[in-house]
């Protein structure tokens, strides 16, 4: 009877600190798109592991489709159903910063431990995200871009070199469709949604960029009315019209596109540099097919590739203890330890292992590993293929590990050849400030811009009716006021 009511004081007691701990833990609500590993690739130990890192906090993840997350979350800040923590690509960062919606992290960050760290790298990157000199958001990495790659088999089978001027790299398109029957480029989209807006065809886009830019004047224009964006959609609606670009590119999401290039229905992607060098690589052998690819450097008389400004981490106004969240999810994201190891690489035993042991076992990938040997583990989506980091790229990090701490720097040698190629070569894109008819009127610029470039790109229309669409549907006319609100702020 003594062990009974023993064992039920225990229990009861263990309750109480149970209940207690799970009233007392602060809960952060962070939003996140599929650049965090998502459900299906283990973020329950993801979050599992940062909480035990991190003991009194809560962390809920809210992670909508990819390709839908800019919606959902669009959606999500209209109903009032702010998250604490959410995740912002250049355009929405802006916006969101003027219009109130995010919290003001200057001061900590420049009281932070990982800026007074001495590890830390992007004061540069930094510098460009701060608007009116203060900073709303955190970016653990720099930006990146995308290089064009171009199957090697491909080139080899028609006898051709990689090219190095656009009259080469037509000659090769042309080239692929005669030789394999089907185009030679696909991509995401004729245009992006997000700066920098032209990434995914640079070969046709070359100097012109639909969004503003400022001109080396101070003066800010709207690039998608100058002559040289009239002769990038020449050039995109000749190259759609010989069979040389996939139509479907018109509604291409990146995963479309990706799968096409591992069923070989292409041989010319441009994507992202780095650990997508990899990942493109493992993805077209795991389809059977030669995974050997060729980085092309930006083509003769064409600007640098683009390295966009990256995407941030930002609290939104409405959290309840932004200095705490900052402190304890923003400020540890580059620890320097065992929390940078986790965003980089994923949780241990999910993602990566030290424990010896053979992964990917029957294929010709198939590696063993002594205990104490780091390394990744297999895709829990993809079999056949090795995770090859989470949300931070070990090769963008704006933070090394601290000198005690194991740092594993799991870098393929593609991956980095891909990335020094791609660092050598890019510019740094800017963020275009934002103005109240910036943020009133983009929106719908926007889509007539986009309408008119997917009419150009499938020849509907000729670039000429395309221009005077843009006259006829109001688009000179929001574009001249937001140009003159920007030069306003000169």
């Amino acid at each position: 009877m003594k062990k009974l009511t023993a064992l039920v004081l225990a229990l009861a007691l263990c309750l109480s600190l149970i209940s207690f701990a799970s009233a007392d833990a602060l809960k952060i609500v962070v939003m996140v798109d599929g650049t965090v590993l998502d459900q299906n690739n283990g973020r329950d130990a993801i979050e599992a592991r940062w909480e035990e890192l991190h003991p009194g906090y809560d962390i809920e993840f809210v992670q909508p489709d990819h390709s839908a997350y800019y919606d959902v979350m669009q959606q999500r800040i209209s109903s009032g159903d702010w998250p604490d923590v959410l995740i912002l690509s250049s355009t929405y960062y802006a916006d969101y910063a003027a219009a109130g919606v995010l919290w003001d992290m200057t001061e900590a960050w420049e009281n932070s431990k990982t800026k007074n760290s001495g590890r830390f790298t992007g004061d540069i990157v930094f510098d460009g995200l701060k608007i009116d000199g203060k900073l709303y958001g955190f970016a653990p990495t720099r930006g990146n871009g995308c290089v064009t790659y171009v199957k090697k088999a491909w080139l080899d089978a028609c006898g051709l070199e990689a090219p190095t001027t656009y009259d080469d790299y037509i000659a090769m398109c042309r080239a692929f469709k005669d030789k394999f029957g089907t185009y030679a480029v696909s991509a995401a989209g004729f245009v992006g949604n997000e700066a920098p807006f032209v990434n995914y065809l640079p070969e046709f886009y070359q100097d012109a960029y639909p969004f503003f830019v400022q001109q080396e004047d101070g003066t800010w224009v709207d690039g998608f009315c100058q002559d040289n964006m009239k002769e990038a959609l020449q050039r995109i609606q000749d190259a759609v019209a010989e069979g040389l670009i996939d139509k479907e590119t018109l509604t291409n999401k990146t995963s479309d596109a990706r799968n096409k290039f591992y069923d070989d229905k292409f041989g010319v992607f441009t994507y992202w540099a780095g650990t997508w060098a990899t990942n493109l690589k493992t993805n077209l052998e795991a389809n059977g097919r030669d995974g050997e690819l060729v980085a092309l450097k930006p083509l003769e008389g064409n600007p640098l590739y683009y390295d966009r400004v990256p995407p941030v981490w930002c609290i939104s106004a409405a959290c309840k203890n932004p200095q705490e969240v900052f402190d304890a999810f923003i400020d540890t994201m580059l620890d320097g330890g065992d929390t940078q190891m986790l965003w980089e690489y994923g949780a241990e035993g999910t993602h990566w292992s030290r424990a010896a042991e053979t992964v990917l076992a029957g294929t010709e990938k198939e590696a063993t590993y002594e205990e104490g040997q780091f390394h990744m583990k297999e895709n829990l989506e993809k079999a056949g293929t090795l995770y090859t980091k989470n949300h931070i790229d070990p090769m963008l990090a704006l933070a090394g590990f601290d000198p005690s701490y194991d740092d594993p720097m799991s870098v393929a040698p593609e991956a980095k050849a891909a990335s020094e190629l791609f660092n050598a070569n890019s510019r740094l894109a800017s963020i275009v400030p934002a103005t109240p008819e910036l943020s009133e009127m983009n929106g719908e610029l926007t889509s007539i811009k986009s309408q008119i470039i997917a009419d150009v790109a499938l020849g509907s229309i000729s670039v000429e009716e395309g221009y005077k669409t843009f006259v006829d549907e109001g688009g000179q006319e929001l574009s001249d006021a937001i140009v003159e609100s920007l030069n306003a702020l000169n």
